[in-house]
């Protein structure tokens, strides 16, 4: 039985890392589940999600030249594009700090304006603060 891209298999957790799970397939093959392909939400902690000795469904993503198998968990559930999506959407942190109504209504040109107006004006404040203290160029004495 050969590993085709696209193909569902049932598999057992054979062992567990930070950076993923592996898989041993129906054929003896073990295949590797990323982090990031475990569920449809951030996954901090993998063990939260999977043990060793799970049986998991999984869908074969890639199959390397050199016999690697990539694998995925959330592609396996049959689950609408649309609704994947939408249980995304619901698990992104809003970004702390920004307004967002703000950010929408300004145009690119205006933040690269504000953007070049406070970076000189840190960068002015900058030199004049190291030339003072070094008594270089341009140093006010009175």
């Amino acid at each position: 039985m050969s590993i085709e891209v696209g193909s569902k298999l049932q598999g057992k957790v054979t062992g567990i890392t930070n950076f993923g799970a592996f898989v041993e397939l129906p054929d003896g093959t073990t295949g590797l589940v990323h982090i990031s392909e475990v569920a449809d939400n951030y996954v901090k902690d993998i063990n939260d999600h999977l043990k060793v000795g799970d049986q998991v469904e999984v869908k074969v993503i890639n199959v390397e030249k050199d016999g690697k198998i990539g694998l995925s968990i959330k592609k396996a559930k049959d689950r609408p594009e649309s609704e994947r999506k939408h249980a995304h959407a619901h698990t992104q942190r809003p970004r702390q700090g920004r307004s967002n109504d703000r950010n929408k209504t300004e145009s690119f040109e205006a933040k690269m304006a504000k953007f070049l107006k406070d970076s000189e004006d840190r960068l002015s404040s900058l030199k004049r603060h190291t030339e003072s203290k070094r008594g270089g160029r341009g140093a006010r004495r009175g």
